[in-house]
Order: structure tokens, then sequence, then C-alpha cells
């Protein structure tokens, strides 16, 4: 089998989805290529033409993942739960949907840092659909608080309607374990402050990886903490999902190193 796949959504001409399938086929000894395709929200429909008669299967970035969910014939748990798709399947004649970026961000971290997320405090600020995803996986992990700085008001509603350990923000200073930030680097404030908490014990995850540091990790790193950016969690979700798709082991370490 030649293997067709794509990363979808708008913009991707940044992506690095591409490299990572590629670098994947190579692991498991499978032919195949990758393509980055623009799909705006407003065309999303067009994933279930491309689906089984141009590609076998894609990976799915903003703004899709939501709309991509009600068209899949099934989803993973994890899809179900969140109603966000990051991986795409066309499998016996079927549109599958799975999502594995939160928990590609906890397998970066255990790898990295031996992070376990059992009974840790942690602050995630922004409450979209990587927030989402992230959220479900330190749910799942059995994280004792989880407490989420959104500007939008019924994200944060929805995300505290379906994870007990999910707060809104206060004012206290408790130690933080973790902190991941997943606001859009565009949409961010620039007078951004190192959270109350956090020392050098604590680990500082930026979700984006353009640039490499952001300011906003540079806050964190000139505190002590340890920190990482999004390119670790974007190769262990990929290592993920093409398990998925080729039913063959992939190395999320090994994937990094294709784009690191």
């Amino acid at each position: 089998m030649n293997w067709r796949l794509a990363v979808l959504g708008y913009p991707v001409s940044h992506s690095l989805s591409p490299q990572l399938h590629e670098a994947g086929l190579a692991l498991a000894g499978l032919s195949g290529s990758s393509q980055r395709v623009e799909v705006r929200e407003d065309e999303s429909t067009r994933v279930t033409a491309l689906l089984g008669a141009r590609l076998d299967a894609a990976s799915v970035t903003m703004p899709l993942k939501g709309a991509v969910a009600t068209l899949c014939d099934r989803l993973d748990a994890v899809a179900t739960r969140t109603g966000m798709v990051n991986s795409l399947w066309w499998h016996d004649g079927r549109l599958h949907g799975a999502n594995t970026d939160g928990q590609g961000l906890l397998d970066a971290l255990s790898d990295e840092f031996r992070f376990d997320a059992s009974g840790t405090r942690v602050v995630v600020l922004g409450a979209g659909g990587a927030a989402r995803s992230i959220v479900d996986a330190l749910a799942t992990a059995g994280a004792g608080e989880v407490v989420v700085h959104a500007r939008n008001a019924t994200n944060l509603q929805w995300l505290a309607q379906h994870y007990d350990v999910v707060r809104p923000p206060t004012r206290r200073d408790e130690p933080v374990d973790l902190v991941v930030n997943t606001v859009p680097v565009a949409g961010r404030d620039e007078d951004d402050d190192v959270l109350g908490g956090v020392g050098p014990e604590t680990i500082a995850v930026d979700i984006t990886y353009a640039p490499r540091t952001s300011p906003w990790r540079a806050l964190y790193d000139a505190v002590g903490c340890a920190t990482t950016n999004g390119l670790a969690m974007l190769a262990y979700q990929a290592a993920r999902q093409m398990q998925w798709w080729f039913q063959e082991p992939i190395d999320g370490a090994t994937l990094l190193e294709a784009v690191s």
C-alpha cells in the first residue's frame, strides 16, 4: 500500500506534519507521501470528499477540529468526550476520527521531564480546542486540580461541566506543578507576567513552536522553570496517530528528532 497522507486546516503552509508523516512512514517501513491541503472552516464538508478518494488518513489542525468531528462515522473515546478531532482515517469504507493531542503532550512531558500528572496542580491558559484536549488528558491521568484561565466564559463553563477537576482562576499562590499556554501567539497580551505559585519546580509548556522560544516562555526561563515549546507535543501526538493508522509502533522521540 502507498499511503496518501495530509494535514488539513488553514493556514497550513507552516505545518511540520508532512515531515513527521514521512518520517513515520520510514520508521514503519511503509511507502507513501504527505501534503498540505488548505481547508477553511466554512469548507469543512470538503473533508468527506478528500478522505477515501484522495487521502487514506490525515492530521487535522485548526480551525477544523470541531467541525470535522461532526462528519465522522466513528469517533474514539477522547474525540467523543471533547468533540475535537486531530486525526482522520478512512478505514473499511468509514471515516474514523480520533484525538491524540492531549495524550501526546503527556507522553512528551513524561519522556523529557518524567512528569506524572497524578495528583498535580496544573494551570492551563486558554480554553479552545487544544486546551480541551489537554484538560481531558490531565483529568483522565488523575490531575488533582486544573485551573483554566479563559477569555471565553462559555468555553470555561463547558470544561467545568465536563471535568470535576477544572477550577476558575483565583488569587491563591499554591505551588503549580505544570503551566501550559495554549493561547495563539497573535492573541496574547504583551504584559503577561509569571503566574503566582510558579517557581523552579514548575514545568512551563508553550504549545506554539514558532518562535521556538516565545516571549512568554522566556519569562518562565527567567524564573528557573523547566520549559519547552510545542514541538515535542506535535511529534508525540503524531506518533500516536500514526500507530493508529499504520498499526505499527512509532517512537515519538525519534519523530521529534526529525523536526528539531
